[in-house]
């Protein structure tokens, strides 16, 4: 019964903790998995359960779920607490490292003044090059582990529909403000970016869709998803018709678009599509990511059945099979410009796959001690930035990638990345927390969850989206598995 998705509590090394993991992708979409009504559902259905023994089944049940909310909610309290001690922790530090700054100052001024007046004036100028540079270097790292939140983050957008948890979301070309988002109740939506109204609804899976991609330069998306299958479907939308002049003509239009994404008949009267312009078959394995190629001619897609494969957008045929992760691939991520492809596995690894010769060649990189859930390539410069389940966050060199430029560490599992044009890292994480990092992995700023302002995610965080090539109040997008998808205002503060 539990076909969706799964909670795996593993003991750790020693005994004396516990490990809670989430399935990232799931194969098909049942959006009241949990709930006592589905239990009720099952029992009242084909059975020969005597009415007493059923009514007794379905009052347990009911007892379980009333235990398993007051369990729940006390962990979220729990983890209110602990966000609190690691902020008081690292203010504790800050000001620990600071003294420490001081006394190593006063220290170094102490042992040059102690210095004979011969030698003093003989390598004064070397002995005080040298304290300058030790001071810097150490003063750099300090001010580099803890500077202060430069940026400002709100909540300007929220978009409701989905009946279940939302994996991936994803903003379409500059010129076009669409947003797209890709969930576990078996629809992608689009959504028109400035009003946060939804603008078509794609109801052709049958199985999880795991994650949405927007064409380069036409008018498609590329969909994966747990039907073992990636499909590309047309989704040209007129914008004028959801413009809206009232706030009543807006709470009316926000009730029309709720139906037409809950409805799972598609009886909501607003625009549905359930045929797709082609089909990509030939996975054996759920489909986790697709991508499209530079140009839009190809696609790329990452599947549970540990291969890769590209496909031929016209002729829908597989043109190559990549093989060589030993477990389920989670991610996948094209190069915007050259033919490049990085893969990410449950393997610990990903792997660098390069098109630009005939023989195609493969680089395997072992960086991380836990499943990679995403590696992709930043715009500008030439490096890949990878997240995994072991709480880093990694930055490499195309050119050299033998270690990494940078590894940021965190307290929470990390999901699907995003990098802004100039160089802004956010990282999504089980802890329904969003951070932002440079490239040289130094904090910006985190989204934290304001419960009493209902700002933020109340459930895991899966997917980013930058949209700072459009010039809407949202310029950053997040998804998670409380069912919404945010759109964000960041602005530097010293630009307010």
């Amino acid at each position: 019964p539990f076909q969706k998705g799964f909670l795996l509590v593993e003991m750790s090394k020693t005994g004396k903790g516990k490990r809670v993991s989430i399935a990232r992708a799931f194969r098909s979409g049942d959006p009241e998995m949990f709930s006592s009504s589905s239990f009720k559902s099952d029992i009242d259905g084909d059975t020969n359960l005597p009415p007493v023994i059923r009514s007794k089944l379905q009052y347990l049940f009911s007892q379980i779920e009333k235990e398993f909310e007051v369990l729940y909610n006390e962990n979220l309290s729990l983890q209110d607490k602990i966000e609190a001690l690691n902020e008081k922790l690292e203010k504790d530090n800050y000001i620990s490292d600071k003294q420490n700054l001081s006394d190593k100052q006063n220290l170094d001024s102490t042992e040059f003044e102690n210095v004979p007046s011969k030698f003093k004036q003989k390598s004064g100028s070397s002995q005080k090059l040298k304290t300058a540079h030790k001071l810097k270097a150490q003063t750099s790292k300090i001010v580099s582990s803890f500077k202060t939140t430069t940026v400002c983050c709100s909540v300007v957008k929220e978009l409701k529909g989905h009946r279940d948890g939302v994996w991936d979301v994803a903003v379409a070309r500059p010129g076009v403000p669409l947003v797209g988002t890709a969930s576990a109740d078996q629809t992608a939506c689009i959504w028109l970016m400035e009003s946060g109204r939804c603008a078509l609804r794609y109801i052709g899976h049958t199985g999880s869709v795991n994650s949405i991609r927007f064409h380069p330069s036409r008018d498609l998306v590329l969909t994966a998803s747990g039907d073992q299958s990636a499909h590309i479907w047309q989704a040209a939308v007129t914008m004028d018709i959801y413009k809206t002049a009232s706030s009543d003509e807006e709470v009316e239009l926000e009730s029309a678009v709720e139906a037409t994404a809950c409805d799972p008949e598609g009886e909501g009267g607003g625009p549905s599509l359930r045929t797709p312009f082609a089909e990509l078959i030939g996975h054996s394995g759920p489909v986790a990511a697709a991508d499209w190629l530079p140009g839009g001619e190809h696609v790329v897609t990452a599947s549970w059945d540990r291969t890769a494969a590209i496909y031929d957008v016209q002729t829908s045929e597989l043109i190559h099979s990549l093989t060589g992760h030993d477990q389920e691939l989670t991610h996948t991520c094209a190069h915007h410009s050259q033919k490049l492809v990085v893969t990410s596995s449950q393997d610990t690894t990903f792997r660098l796959w390069d098109f630009r010769e005939p023989i195609h060649s493969v680089s395997v990189f072992q960086g991380h001690t836990d499943a990679v859930t995403s590696s992709i390539f930043t715009k500008r410069d030439d490096k890949v930035v990878s997240g995994s389940d072991d709480r880093t966050v990694k930055v490499w060199d195309l050119r050299n990638m033998r270690s990494p430029l940078a590894t940021i560490r965190t307290d929470s599992a990390v999901n699907k990345l995003a990098v802004s044009n100039n160089g802004l890292i956010a990282m999504p994480h089980d802890n329904r927390q969003v951070r932002l990092y440079d490239l040289s992995g130094q904090r910006i700023a985190r989204h934290r969850r304001q419960m009493y302002k209902f700002q933020g995610h109340q459930r895991m965080v899966c997917s980013v989206a930058w949209a700072d090539e459009h010039s809407f109040a949202a310029n950053f997008f997040s998804c998670g598995f409380d069912r919404l998808t945010l759109g964000w205002s960041i602005q530097n503060i010293k630009d307010l």
